[in-house]
């Protein structure tokens, strides 16, 4: 029997459902008005300049839009977004593997960056910097 509508985990039919909800301007971004402002300098700076996006931090508890701005802010900038967990890049490789598949203004967003490792963060402080 397929699971039901009340099962907790997300089915594949509903994957498209939750992004399609998404919003994907910061116009459409409902709330955090302040934040909103920030970015959007942010982005508008980097697009008058024709730079990448500097790198930035976004945090608070889970649901407050973190993976939406993330995904907003390579729409505003047209670029690509790769996105990634920190639990899942177990070792520096892992980081060089998804560094070298970068484009030039491709944004990486690593969810729960928190939890990489320490031997991770080390590499990944320079490749930031470059």
């Amino acid at each position: 029997m397929q699971d039901s509508i009340v099962s907790p985990s997300l089915q594949n039919e509903e994957r498209g459902y939750e992004y399609s909800l998404r919003p994907k301007t910061l116009v459409e971004y409902v709330g955090q008005e302040k934040i909103k402002e920030n970015l959007s300098i942010f982005i508008e700076a980097a697009k008058r300049r024709n730079e990448a996006l500097d790198h930035a931090l976004l945090y608070g508890p889970p649901g407050l839009g973190k993976t939406t701005l993330a995904y907003i802010m390579a729409k505003e900038m047209d670029v690509d977004i790769k996105v990634t967990s920190g639990p899942v890049i177990d070792r520096p490789g892992d980081l060089a593997a998804i560094l070298t598949n970068l484009n030039e203004y491709d944004i990486l967003f690593i969810d729960e960056i928190h939890r990489l490792p320490h031997v991770v963060e080390e590499i990944l402080y320079p490749a930031m910097e470059d």
